[in-house]
């Protein structure tokens, strides 16, 4: 979907969306953390609403405003907030619902504003009632919602997937998967921008999410 007739202004009104909604997919892995025993991310600074402790350039701000302005769905990342597992009574366990509150903080928030909006669906199709600049920023911030929710459950670091994937693998599958970590930014970068359409098949389940919020 498109914001606004101008490119530009459609990539930074995108962005403008963006970015309260990693705030807070990052802000509820730091609270929940912080409920379960975990203080690091408390003693980082990062239970604070303010972008400046959060906002990643790359991923808040330089990846999503390409993904506008070339009409393709917006995604990204904010900073990724600390962790250490061993602050949890269960860490295993604490570790995936840290993971999970950052996706599952995304959907609330489309569902909640899917609800506030003057949307129709007519089968798989969303109409805007009114067609006006904040009706289609509703819509928008349900969408950019709805694909961080998506996005994020790839296992490919530093998104919330890739915490998720070392608890179901053998411990030798836990040691291959450390070494590659620390270029999975690079294999977002790839899979993204050079491998069209490789990451095409999670248009699919945007789409289906934004249906159930409105």
């Amino acid at each position: 979907m498109t914001l606004h007739d101008t490119p530009l202004i459609d990539a930074l009104l995108f962005i403008l969306l963006l970015i309260p909604a990693v705030i807070l997919h990052e802000v509820a892995h730091g609270f929940v953390a912080f409920r379960l025993g975990d203080t690091t991310a408390r003693d980082a600074g990062r239970l604070t609403l303010n972008p400046i402790r959060h906002v990643d350039p790359v991923g808040s701000l330089l990846v999503p405003g390409i993904l506008a302005a070339s009409g393709q769905n917006v995604f990204g990342w904010a900073r990724p907030v600390p962790v250490n597992p061993s602050g949890f009574a269960r860490p295993v366990e604490g570790m995936a619902v840290t993971a999970l509150a950052g996706p599952a903080t995304n959907l609330l928030l489309a569902l909640v504003v899917g609800r506030l909006g003057p949307f129709q669906q007519v089968g798989d199709t969303v109409y805007l009632q009114d067609g006006g600049l904040a009706t289609r920023l509703l819509l928008g911030f349900v969408v950019v919602n709805a694909a961080l929710a998506v996005f994020n459950m790839l296992p490919i670091p530093p998104l919330d997937g890739s915490r998720l994937l070392p608890l179901v693998l053998p411990p030798a599958g836990r040691r291959l998967y450390a070494r590659l970590a620390p270029y999975g930014f690079l294999i977002l970068l790839a899979l993204v921008f050079v491998f069209e359409g490789a990451l095409s098949f999670l248009s699919d389940w945007i789409r289906w999410l934004v249906q159930v919020a409105v």
